[in-house]
C-alpha cells in the first residue's frame, strides 16, 4: 500500500522541539507536511509557537533518511499508520488536544466502531482485582458485544484484560510504549499473536523505540483518549492507572472505579478516586452500563474466532519455515540467524511476521517452533 507523503508526516514527528500540539499547528499554517521541509527559515520562524531556535532546528533537521526507513518497515511488516488527519484514525483520540499525529497499528479492528472500555491497574493485582476484571468483562461480553477492551499488555490488571478479552470473544487494543518490532514484556508475546487476530496493537512510537518508563507515561494518554470509558479495577496511591484515570477526566471522559478495604494497599488509589468525585464506584458490568446509559443487548456470547488465512510467503519466510521443518524442538534465534545467514534483526522481524500468522510460536529462551 502507498501512503502519500508518509516520509514526511513521520519526519515532522522526528524534529526536536515539535511536539503534537507545535506539529500541527505548524501544518495547519503551512498547508503540507512536504512544504515544511522546504519552507525558509525566515517565513517559519513567524509562524506562532516556532521562533528563531524551533525554525533553525527545521531547516537543520536531518530526518527523512530515517523515516523511509520506517516507511519500508511499515511496508514490509504491514503496519498500518494512521495520520491525525486520516479518516480512519480514532475520532475520540482526535478530540484530545495532545494526542499523537501519528499512530501505528497491526491488527483487525476498527477505532471508530463500538463502545471503548479501558481497563488499567497496578501490575501487583491481587485475585480479587483479577477475579473483578475478569467477571467485569465477561458481563460486558454478554450484555455489550460491541465493546472493545483497552489497555497496556503490562503486567497484572492489563493482561488480564487482554486475555479475558480474548476468552470471551471481544477485540481488545495493546497501546504500548516501544515500537511494533518487538513485544514488552516478552512473555505476553503469545496473548499479543492472539490480539491482533481480532483486536490490535497500537503506538505512537517507530520501529527500534526501547520501552523505556517515560514512554509508558505517554502511552497511558493514548488508553484515556481512545476509551469513552476507563475503569481502574486496583491501584495503590501512586502509579499508571491513576495518571490515566486524570486524563480521562481531562478529557470529560466517564471513569469507575473498584472499591477495595480501606486498609488495602492496592485499593487505596481507587477509594481515594471514588472519595474524590473523580471516579464512580462500580461492583458490576450492570452498574457501569446504567452510568454510560449503554443498552443491555443481552445476547449469548459466542466465541469470535477469526481463521487466519495464510498469505503467500516470500522467498525469505519459506527458507525460514523449512529450515524449521528440520528441528522438531524448535532453534535458537541466534544459532538460526547463522544457519540462514542473516542479521539477527532481520531474522526476528521474520519472525515475528511468521508468528502473527499463525505458522510458528516462541518458546522461553528465544527458541521458535512451527506450529504443526
Amino acid at each position: 500500500m502507498i501512503y502519500d507523503n508518509l516520509n514526511y508526516k513521520i519526519g515532522i514527528t522526528l524534529i526536536k522541539g515539535i511536539g503534537n500540539a507545535l506539529a500541527k499547528n505548524l501544518i495547519a499554517y503551512i498547508g503540507s507536511e512536504e512544504g515544511i521541509f522546504k519552507e525558509s527559515q525566515k517565513n517559519l520562524a513567524k509562524i506562532p509557537g516556532i521562533g528563531e531556535v524551533l525554525s533553525r532546528e527545521i531547516v537543520n533537521a536531518d530526518v527523512l533518511k530515517r523515516a523511509e526507513q520506517e516507511v519500508e518497515f511499515i511496508t514490509k511488516n504491514k503496519i498500518v499508520p494512521l495520520y491525525f488527519t486520516d479518516r480512519d484514525y480514532p475520532f475520540r483520540l482526535k478530540e484530545c488536544p495532545d494526542s499523537p499525529i501519528m499512530l501505528y497499528t497491526r491488527g483487525n479492528c476498527s477505532l471508530n466502531d463500538g463502545k471503548f472500555i479501558g481497563l488499567v491497574g497496578t501490575r501487583n493485582a491481587t485475585e480479587t482485582g483479577r477475579e473483578n476484571c475478569r467477571k467485569l468483562i465477561q458481563d460486558i461480553a454478554q450484555q455489550l458485544p460491541n465493546a472493545i477492551i483497552v489497555s497496556g499488555l503490562a503486567y497484572g490488571v492489563d493482561i488480564c484484560a487482554h486475555k479475558a478479552a480474548v476468552d470471551c470473544g471481544l477485540p481488545t487494543i495493546g497501546v504500548v510504549g516501544h515500537g511494533l518490532d518487538r513485544i514488552y514484556p516478552a512473555v505476553h508475546r503469545p496473548t499479543a499473536v492472539k490480539m491482533v487476530e481480532n483486536g490490535m496493537l497500537l503506538t505512537e512510537y517507530m520501529s527500534g523505540t526501547n520501552p523505556d518508563r517515560q514512554n509508558f507515561v505517554q502511552r497511558n494518554r493514548i488508553i484515556a483518549g481512545l476509551c469513552d470509558a476507563t475503569v481502574v479495577v486496583e491501584s495503590a496511591s501512586k502509579g499508571g492507572a491513576l495518571i490515566t484515570a486524570e486524563q480521562a477526566n481531562d478529557y470529560n471522559r466517564d471513569v469507575f472505579a473498584f472499591p477495595g478495604r480501606v486498609n488495602d494497599e492496592w485499593s487505596a488509589g481507587c477509594n481515594a478516586l471514588i472519595k474524590a468525585n473523580k471516579a464512580s464506584l462500580i461492583e458490576s458490568a450492570d452498574d457501569m452500563l446504567r452510568f454510560m446509559n449503554w443498552e443491555k443487548q443481552n445476547v449469548s456470547n459466542q466465541m469470535n474466532i477469526q481463521t487466519t488465512l495464510f498469505l503467500d510467503l516470500t522467498d525469505e519466510d519459506q527458507d525460514i519455515v523449512s529450515l524449521l521443518r528440520q528441528f522438531a524442538d524448535g532453534i535458537q534465534l541466534n544459532e538460526l540467524a547463522i544457519k540462514l545467514e542473516m542479521p539477527v534483526s532481520k531474522v526476528s522481524a521474520m519472525l515475528l511476521e511468521l508468528e502473527f500468522k499463525g505458522i510458528l510460536k516462541c518458546l522461553p529462551g528465544s527458541v521458535y517452533k512451527i506450529v504443526k
